[in-house]
């Protein structure tokens, strides 16, 4: 008896074995196969917005180092998430990858009910860098450094408003956290996007905005504007003289990390590919010079480290939004 149950499970081992080969054989060829066809970057946002032009730096070339065309396509909505959506739902086949940032993770926390998991149905395959966030006033508002504009906002309650992105964007949010730790009230004016945003920073109808670099940075010099602070924990190596917001207002920093997400179940040797060839993309002098116009400061992860800052991330994320108070429609 005992020996007619030690063959079967001998049998069963050298099946399960000969099935996991199968599969692990499949899966090489797969990705030695890949690409076959055209792939898509899925930007959740419109164009013109960080997430678009990031993606657009870099497609073409990146089509020519894997051999298919690479084509953006946004998909934008409901602050990111119905483009995300898209994303998590599509076969993980290698053809289909998401342009996330910050508001990937700043999703998870801010809507109560979303159609998939930031962190459980996506994989990260290529980290690009990070990118602060500048706090600018219009010219004609009176404060001319972070301490003042929270002295006028504490004594005018409620009297000053700022622009967003819209409602649960990274500017929102990057604002509201603003608020909650200088401990004021400020009206928040939501747009359909950031650009929108500082054309009502320009016409006066906003007091202020706080934008990624890569919206905010074509402004350094124009005489409509004024940079009081910037995100970081640390000085900006691209608004030099700006101090961090964190030098006033205690404990405030806000930036945000870029990447390709995939649908999770993405075969590593897709992943493995991907994040190689975008490595070698971000030692390239012209690609790096397109990215420091675009205020990013390139980094370089394996797609574990990177996955391992992305659920980190998450947890800050959760903790920015629990103090900020923000909510999305």
């Amino acid at each position: 008896m005992y020996t007619h149950l030690a063959q079967r499970l001998r049998l069963l081992v050298v099946i399960l074995l000969g099935f996991w080969i199968a599969c692990f054989h499949q899966t090489v060829l797969a990705a030695d196969a890949w690409p076959s066809k055209p792939i898509k970057i899925i930007v959740p946002f419109s164009p013109g917005s960080v997430q678009d032009a990031l993606a657009r730096s870099f497609s073409n070339e990146l089509g020519s180092a894997l051999g298919e065309p690479v084509i953006v396509e946004n998909k934008a909505g409901a602050g990111g998430t119905v483009g995300t959506g898209l994303v998590a739902k599509s076969a993980p086949d290698g053809y289909t990858f998401l342009l996330a940032a910050a508001s990937h993770n700043i999703n998870g926390s801010l809507f109560t009910k979303l159609a998939f998991d930031p962190i459980k149905d996506f994989f990260g395959a290529a980290y690009i860098g990070t990118s602060s966030y500048i706090l600018m006033t219009n010219a004609e508002f009176p404060a001319k450094s972070v301490a003042e504009f929270v002295a006028l906002a504490k004594a005018n309650p409620g009297q000053y408003n700022y622009a967003s992105a819209g409602n649960g964007s990274a500017s929102h949010l990057a604002m509201a956290y603003f608020d909650s730790l200088a401990g004021i009230q400020l009206v928040h004016i939501p747009t359909k996007g950031t650009g929108d945003a500082i054309t009502e920073l320009l016409a006066g109808r906003a007091q202020a905005v706080i934008a990624a670099n890569v919206a905010a940075l074509p402004f350094a010099n124009d005489p409509r504007i004024r940079f009081l602070g910037v995100s970081s924990e640390k000085p900006s190596p691209f608004v030099p003289g700006v101090p961090p917001i964190g030098n006033t207002v205690k404990g405030y920093a806000f930036d945000s990390w870029f990447g390709l997400l995939a649908p999770a179940g993405t075969p590593k040797g897709v992943i493995t590919k991907v994040q190689l060839e975008m490595a070698k993309l971000l030692k390239q002098p012209e690609i790096i010079e397109r990215m420091r116009r675009q205020g990013i400061e390139i980094g370089s992860l394996s797609p574990a480290e990177f996955n391992q800052l992305i659920v980190r991330d998450y947890v800050r994320m959760a903790n920015v939004v629990k103090s900020s108070g923000a909510k999305a429609d």
